[in-house]
């Protein structure tokens, strides 16, 4: 049974999927794009605008983040949802503050930590401000970022690049709320002067300390929310001349707050992650002979073969299989207990995990 919980960061919401304990060759659940695109879609699935695995580090690490977009795509990184990561941590093992979490990604290693109100203050790095790094084909101009005027559908729009682990596209605007989203945010993704496509954002300026912007994800479409575009825009809109190095982020799902620290020269994020509920996926989701295999401990294969790969057509050593024991102890399982049965089952496992977090939500900070 492929159990999740869902969690939202200002309405960027995700599906969060504990793999801490499970081996390489599991990281990513079963899941295909396919299937991803499937629990993501909001009137067939559950929803969501991706999925987070939280599985085992590889480089020194407490735990490594696999994000997939609702289409199936594999980001670098996402800001709100790793905001959602550590607030899906620290209500899975009892944390308070202060925790910080050192958390691999294919943007690098980002630090979440837990504030002592409930938020999440993310160390997110450094912005990339070279062509190469973002990529981008625009040219670096003398603000120190690359920018330039694309036409997009007809229309010039002076935008300008920055990077945060994966590709941001900054347009500032009179007024945001006037921009076609739809349209220009899915035409300028795409665009030849991004060669891995971008996300895109308008922002209108309010003050040096105040910025409103509004999102066109890459792989994800319009969202009330990016933690990472909203570090990119305060960069940008600094580097333009528009903005102070500290500034309140308006977002659709909310505020957050960008600090770009001169002496570290790290960016800084700091918002809510707030968990929604948590569920089971009924295998009738991916076709019941298309279905996820249940996350259950297995015996480690013997050292000369690796089950999960090499005996995907059949049992290489049925004589001394290094995973029998594992799968007769599924099979009584499966066979002893309804669907019914296991979804109760895992409900209560869910239940009290729910229970738990609400009591320590209740409990006052010390």
């Amino acid at each position: 049974m492929l159990q999740f919980s869902k969690y939202q960061g200002l309405g960027n919401d995700f599906l969060l999927l504990d793999g801490r304990s499970l081996g390489d060759s599991e990281d990513t659940f079963g899941l295909t794009p396919e299937r991803v695109q499937r629990l993501c879609d909001r009137r067939f699935g559950v929803g969501g605008d991706g999925v987070i695995l939280a599985l085992p580090p590889r480089e020194g690490g407490e735990l490594r983040m696999r994000i997939f977009n609702a289409d199936g795509t594999e980001p670098e990184m996402c800001g709100n949802g790793i905001r959602c990561l550590a607030r899906f941590l620290a209500d899975s093992d009892g944390d308070v503050a202060p925790r910080r979490w050192e958390v691999e990604t294919l943007a690098g290693r980002i630090v979440p930590a837990l504030a002592e109100d409930g938020r999440i203050r993310v160390d997110m790095g450094a912005p990339f401000l070279t062509p190469e790094t973002i990529p981008t084909a625009l040219d670096v101009g003398v603000e120190g970022l690359p920018v330039g005027v694309l036409e997009v559908l007809g229309q010039p729009l002076a935008v300008a690049a920055a990077g945060m682990g994966n590709p941001h596209a900054v347009v500032p605007v009179d007024d945001v709320a006037a921009i076609d989203l739809d349209t220009l945010g899915a035409a300028l993704e795409v665009h030849e002067a991004f060669p891995a496509r971008t996300n895109v954002h308008f922002v209108e300026v309010i003050a040096p300390d105040h910025l409103v912007m509004r999102v066109w994800e890459r792989g994800a479409g319009p969202t009330l929310a990016c933690g990472t575009g909203a570090c990119a825009t305060l960069v940008a809109c600094h580097l333009l001349g528009l903005a102070d190095r500290q500034a309140r982020l308006d977002l659709p799902g909310g505020p957050l707050e960008i600090d770009w620290d001169e002496a570290s020269g790290h960016v800084f994020m700091t918002g809510p992650a707030e968990a929604v509920f948590d569920g089971v996926v009924a295998p009738s989701l991916f076709g019941m002979a298309d279905a996820p295999p249940a996350l259950v401990e297995t015996a480690p294969a013997a050292a000369s073969i690796d089950c999960a790969t090499a005996c995907v057509n059949g049992c290489l050593r049925p004589e001394a299989c290094a995973s029998a024991d594992a799968r007769a102890r599924v099979t009584a399982l499966l066979e002893g207990r309804s669907l019914d049965d296991l979804v109760a089952l895992a409900g209560e496992s869910l239940e009290s995990r729910t229970l738990g977090r609400l009591s320590r939500d209740a409990s006052p900070t010390p």
